[in-house]
């Protein structure tokens, strides 16, 4: 989009020059007209280099990762000055110089350079696809065409904050679990490469050479624990590696996905996940203007599951063909027949981004509800299991000497 620069006079006299994008001089001229300013002068603004190239990055500061909080607060400060009327550029230069996060700042000084040298912003910022994804520059493209660059950033925002909202409910709801689960794994070792040695020294000192079978398995997994624990190690990593190397071929990850949508309880969270995630990303795509081929292309990369991704892609074929997209996402079996429902009185009565944002807070509460029910489910089976653990390494300790006290309780008694 050509950058135009212009002169004005405001309602109280006052001068002002500056520049700004816009599709053409009328349309410039129509935008400064309407917000109350008479136009002298407008005329293309020539490129020109960037006086501030961006610096290199460390090496440590390309590894890191741009969180969805920056960007968020990045939307929302670019939409504000676009809204008041700060060339596109400018902003930029602003929100360079504001940025907290190295790798941002360093983007956002590129991407800079990129609209000065006359690049439009979705083109400079589709060089960062790991920072800006396919929704991102889909709608930063929809805001240009359509001349309400603003309103998508916007959009972006509200969509960002409310993605960051959905992970840190799932986040929370996992930390107590983890945290739990830590607790009890550090007490089972702890129990196992300090306190069952002692006993199995006691037993030596004592004579005693048969064991039960309960106290023989905790020994020798002590003694495996103590004395061939690089062999544990091997085990582990080899199977975190082998899995990550199996997740990434095409029939892993759909294994993968499909098991996150089976596994017990945990699957119908993930379900519900994806389904919010599909709504108010399609939602907020239509909303922006998106055509629905390519809004429908870009939500089947953002939901992060192989299956569910399939079958939007199918629905999407199902569309190109002249079909309604409720009836292929119906036959899929991915979506609850709620959404299909919503979904076609939305396609029927052509508010299918307002039904959509409303099945996306639809799920984002269930979403809510299964956390809290999922919290208090996890916390009495993790006490139940780290309690049979702790009793089940007691007893097995206890088992030998109480068959030494009886056996020379014995002993005594045939003596008398």
């Amino acid at each position: 989009m050509p950058t135009f620069a212009y002169t004005v006079q405001g309602s109280d006299g006052q001068v002002r020059s500056g520049t700004s994008e816009a599709e053409s001089q009328e349309m410039l001229r129509r935008r400064l007209s309407e917000q109350g300013f008479s136009v002298r002068n407008i005329k293309r603004a020539k490129a020109a280099k960037s006086t501030t190239a961006p610096k290199t990055l460390s090496f440590m500061d390309r590894l890191s990762r741009v969180k969805l909080d920056d960007l968020s607060l990045f939307c929302r400060q670019f939409s504000t000055m676009i809204d008041a009327g700060v060339s596109l550029v400018r902003c930029l230069d602003v929100l360079g110089e504001q940025a907290t996060n190295p790798k941002l700042r360093f983007i956002i000084r590129d991407i800079r350079s990129e609209v000065e040298a006359g690049n439009s912003l979705s083109k400079a910022m589709s060089k960062y696809p790991s920072v800006f994804d396919n929704l991102f520059v889909g709608l930063i493209r929809a805001g240009e065409v359509g001349g309400v660059l603003e309103e998508a950033l916007q959009r972006l925002s509200t969509f960002l904050e409310k993605d960051v909202e959905l992970k840190r409910k799932v986040k929370s709801a996992m930390t107590y679990p983890t945290i739990v689960s830590v607790v009890a794994l550090g007490i089972v070792l702890f129990l196992t490469m300090f306190i069952v040695p002692k006993f199995m020294e006691m037993f030596h000192d004592l004579g005693l050479k048969n064991f039960p079978a309960m106290t023989q398995m905790l020994m020798d997994f002590s003694n495996f624990l103590i004395h061939k624990w690089y062999i544990m190690s091997i085990i582990v990593i080899t199977c975190v590696i082998a899995f990550k190397m199996f997740v990434r071929t095409k029939f892993g990850r759909r294994a993968a996905d499909r098991l996150k949508l089976k596994i017990p309880v945990f699957g119908k969270l993930n379900h519900k996940v994806s389904i919010a995630r599909f709504s108010r990303t399609l939602g907020t795509l239509l909303t922006s203007g998106v055509p629905i081929l390519q809004a429908m292309e870009t939500v089947a990369g953002t939901v992060s599951n192989e299956i569910i991704s399939d079958a939007i892609l199918d629905a999407r074929a199902r569309i190109r063909e002249g079909d309604v997209i409720s009836e292929p996402l119906k036959k899929s079996k991915m979506f609850p027949p709620m959404v299909v429902q919503m979904i076609a009185i939305g396609q029927e009565s052509g508010a299918l981004d307002t039904m959509l944002n409303k099945i996306a807070d639809f799920y984002e509460q269930e979403v809510d509800a299964a956390i809290a029910s999922l919290t208090a489910a996890i916390e009495p089976v993790l006490i139940v299991f780290l309690g049979v653990t702790v009793g089940f390494i007691v007893i097995a300790m206890f088992m030998p000497l109480v068959e030494l006290i009886n056996g020379l309780s014995g002993s005594d008694g045939d003596e008398e």
